[in-house]
């Protein structure tokens, strides 16, 4: 474990985890110190009055070079480039750059199961993680789902594993075996179980490309040894080319099962030699995340979905897939470049009517307007009363945005209870 006794750590964002960040290293001794390019929203009042308590040096609308160079190491949240002017400036001055994931597993004693993909990695986290506790273990479920792993590192004591899902924002910037860093004490993130669900186009606003964003995801795999696992999909084509250059046991699991979050649940059990039985009993009892096909209310014969985990068109197809009915789909949001072109026959197919919001609806006029009807709405309150009037009886409403929400909310779990709290309204 290394020692940040007073060491100034900055924090480069001050989003939930950039925030998570500073408690963390308060906690271990160091000086944390906050570089904020615009004005967070989770700087509250509460916390506020706790940074000045603490003295914490903050900057906000904008990252200065100086500000940056005055550290010892500088801690990126996932929404921080890694190709960005502070880790230059940093760099620049041999200062060690790391993300939050990775600072935190500095700190971490307990094994990792790290789960990662284009779609899925909440259900799967979620259900790994009920399985072990059904199977008696002590596990904490964080990361990319419900609070960040800087959080709750410092509870290994109390906990046999950690079930971490994670992305590629999160995953660009872990530094590979035989790194610079090993030698002032650094451990680079090493997973005992580490799951690629699938991989289709996602983040193409954060990435340069397709490429570059598998690229980022594989790095999950890049500290493993023989001792560890690597469950891959042996039905994503690009996913399973992976196994030869692997240096873990490789555990594959079938994507196209009648249920592919079960199935690969069920290959992370049997590296915990954890029976099936096990794994049944969780998926019998298990209600579904929020956010994902959640079942909002049925009002006059109608059926509000909402579904504001979606943030890729591949969720949008997994969700449409699922329903019988006819669809009123409310979707759109700020753009991550994403192709929308593959899922007009599926639309044509399930969709009665499309209500297009955000930065992307015009995107999606064009892509869907000779397929269905289609209209644009200028807020969510709007789009959500548009569906309800289009509505009848027998009819599904879908908030199924497929993209991110940052153009109008701070994420999609706000996207989401807002959407609940307008229609438990209507």
């Amino acid at each position: 474990m290394i020692n940040i006794n007073n060491k100034k750590v900055t924090v480069i964002g001050g989003q939930k985890s950039g925030i998570a960040l500073l408690k963390l290293i308060d906690q271990l001794g160091g000086k944390p110190r906050l570089s904020e390019k615009g004005v967070s929203p989770y700087l509250t009042p509460e916390l506020r009055a706790w940074i000045s308590k603490e003295q914490i040096a903050v900057e906000e609308n904008g990252h200065t070079q100086k500000f940056v160079e005055d550290s010892d190491f500088v801690v990126l949240s996932p929404g921080v480039r890694f190709d960005s002017d502070v880790v230059t400036w940093a760099k620049n001055k041999n200062i060690c750059v790391l993300g939050e994931i990775e600072f935190a597993y500095q700190f971490c004693s307990k094994p990792v199961i790290a789960v990662t993909g284009s779609n899925g990695k909440t259900t799967v986290s979620t259900l790994i993680h009920k399985v072990l506790e059904r199977s008696g273990f002590s596990s904490c479920l964080c990361g990319n789902v419900g609070s960040p792993f800087s959080e709750h590192v410092l509870e290994s004591d109390t906990l046999d594993y950690f079930v971490l899902e994670i992305s590629s924002f999160q995953l660009e910037s872990l530094f590979p075996v035989g790194s610079p860093y090993e030698r002032v004490g650094l451990k680079g993130f090493k997973p005992f179980v580490s799951v690629f669900i699938n991989f289709n186009q996602n983040h193409l606003d954060r990435h340069k490309d397709l490429d570059e964003y598998f690229e980022a995801k594989t790095k999950i795999f890049q500290n493993q040894d023989k001792n560890d696992f690597a469950v891959l999909n042996f039905k994503d084509e690009r996913v399973k080319a992976l196994a030869p250059r692997l240096p873990s046991k490789v555990v594959f699991f079938d994507g196209e099962a009648p249920n592919p979050n079960h199935a690969v649940v069920r290959k992370v059990a049997e590296s915990f030699h954890i029976p099936d039985g096990v794994c049944e009993d969780v998926f019998k009892n298990f209600k579904g995340v929020e956010h994902r096909m959640e079942l909002v209310r049925t009002l006059n014969g109608v059926d509000y979905i909402n579904d504001s985990k979606a943030t890729t068109a591949q969720s949008g197809r997994w969700a449409l897939n699922l329903l019988d009915k006819p669809v009123i789909m409310i979707c759109g949001g700020s753009s991550k470049n994403i192709d929308y072109t593959p899922l007009r026959d599926l639309v044509r197919r399930k969709v009665k009517k499309m209500i297009a919001i955000g930065v992307i609806k015009e995107q999606l006029m064009e892509t869907f307007k000779d397929v269905i009807a289609v209209e644009a709405a200028q807020t969510f309150q709007e789009a959500v009363e548009r569906a309800k009037e289009e509505a009848v009886s027998g009819d599904c409403v879908l908030l199924s945005p497929m993209t991110a929400s940052f153009d109008m909310f701070k994420n999609f779990e706000e996207r989401g209870r807002v959407f609940k709290e307008i229609v438990l309204s209507l």
